[in-house]
């Protein structure tokens, strides 16, 4: 058997990334109790930073995240958050279960660390 050099043995290097991404991204749906209620993109800001001081007092209210796109027709958001915060984040949402007196939920319709992702969805995809 030949001896195994050194040099041959340091020039592979494996290099593992468990999360590329410094941010995750959320695509959500608030549903309502009453359909016609309607909410400002800074209203929907101010009732997630409510939920994150609820859930998680002031370290979760500072948590620090973005409201990238909102309609306010479907009452729908992309959301970006530091990966760190993702599940302080989505456990929010989760617990979240009135608003202004009313019953709401809100649904997380996709989550991923690439914007692009999000752009479409396969199980509305369409063929002609």
């Amino acid at each position: 058997m030949k001896p195994v050099d050194k040099k041959e043995e340091s020039s592979y290097q494996r290099v593992v990334l468990k999360n590329a991404s410094p941010y995750h991204y959320l695509k959500v749906h608030l549903v309502l109790e009453n359909e016609t209620t309607r909410l400002s993109a800074v209203e929907l800001k101010q009732f997630i930073i409510t939920g994150l001081k609820n859930l998680h007092g002031e370290v979760g209210a500072a948590l620090n995240f973005d409201v990238l796109k909102y309609d306010d027709d479907t009452l729908t958001a992309l959301l970006r958050v530091y990966s760190k915060g993702l599940v302080k984040l989505w456990s929010s949402l989760t617990l979240l279960g009135s608003y202004q007196n009313q019953a709401c939920a809100f649904r997380v319709l996709q989550v991923s660390p690439f914007l692009l992702a999000l752009s479409g969805n396969s199980r509305e995809l369409q063929l002609d």
